[in-house]
């Protein structure tokens, strides 16, 4: 029985890097996995999934996804899909209810304001299995906060979504995220 899995994680907890070894251990047994994102992120290209560490994939847009024919499909692989809309997170629930077949997405749970995206909060509804993709802030404490830098400084005003990677962002645990206390990183982010 298939299920609908959502790994979710603060920002650099290896979220991509992890989908991709999935995506290679499904292939390595002969396993046909359609990787995802949505196209709106198009910080790695039009149709490449990359991970902070070098790994990298093609991909097809979720937007594409409703229709292609998913017979043959074992299995699909979503990221970023904290930028999914409700009925993509819908969609994914008919691939695995009625086509009976796996899919995992990765994403963020919470922006840099502690709120849910639209995605993660439909996927933490109804995914079959949550579980989460842990890293640590700089004194060591599980990270679960995603802070926006700019000059050196947490900010916690504007657009929900602002693509970028670890120029923009820092993971940091609840407490450095309340207080905007970047420790040892907030001299990586002072020209930003």
């Amino acid at each position: 029985m298939a299920k609908l899995y959502f790994r979710y994680g603060a920002m650099g907890s290896s979220k991509t890097a992890n989908a991709i070894m999935v995506q290679y251990n499904y292939t390595e047994r002969n396993q046909r996995v359609l990787m995802v994102k949505p196209q709106l992120d198009t910080r790695d290209g039009a149709r490449t999934v990359r991970s902070r560490s070098g790994l990298e994939t093609e991909c097809v847009f979720m937007e594409e996804v409703p229709a292609m024919d998913l017979s043959g499909i074992d299995c699909v692989i979503v990221d970023e899909a904290q930028f999914l809309t409700k009925p993509q997170v819908e969609f994914l629930v008919h691939i695995v209810d009625d086509l009976n077949i796996p899919v995992i997405a990765y994403g963020l749970r919470a922006d840099f304001q502690g709120n849910f995206f639209e995605g993660s909060q439909w996927l933490m509804a109804w995914a079959d299995t949550i579980e989460e993709v842990k890293t640590i802030c700089w004194c060591g404490k599980k990270a679960t906060c995603n802070a926006r830098v700019f000059n050196g400084r947490v900010v916690k005003e504007g657009d929900q979504i602002l693509l970028g990677g670890n120029s923009q962002y820092v993971s940091l645990c609840r407490k450095h995220w309340q207080r905007g206390e970047l420790g040892p990183f907030k001299e990586l982010h002072m020209g930003d």
